[in-house]
């Protein structure tokens, strides 16, 4: 068994990506909730966009689990999430949200800086 990560910023990362996987599973329970107790306008437009999420949850959570476990092969597809938050959150913060989009957007680049610090990099072997 593989140990804990032991540099800071790859224990920030893990913890993020963590977060990030929670903050989605709520947002699973929400949209199965919506799907269950009211009549959407395209019942396969709502299963596909709960599917979406659950699909989500599954990689952010699984990357969180690889990286605590020094997968180093997890620290690439992390970098690309984390940076996928970026624009996700400003279409949330132009669109009138900027009370979610702003957060999002923080989020995002914080894991991605975790994640490329050099500390990060000799913590997963690969200096």
């Amino acid at each position: 068994m593989s140990a804990p990560p032991t540099a800071p910023t790859l224990r920030w990362a893990v913890a993020l990506l963590a977060l990030e996987a929670a903050a989605l599973a709520v947002v699973v329970g929400v949209l199965i909730y919506e799907d269950v107790a009211t009549t959407p306008t395209s019942m396969r437009g709502a299963v596909l966009v709960t599917l979406y999420a659950v699909i989500m949850t599954a990689v952010f959570g699984g990357l969180a689990w690889a990286l605590h476990r020094r997968q180093r092969w997890a620290r690439g597809p992390a970098i690309v999430m984390q940076l996928l938050l970026v624009p996700i959150g400003f279409t949330m913060a132009s669109g009138g949200a900027a009370w979610l989009g702003v957060p999002t957007i923080l989020v995002g680049l914080a894991g991605a800086g975790t994640l490329l610090a050099p500390a990060t990099r000799a913590a997963l072997g690969m200096n």
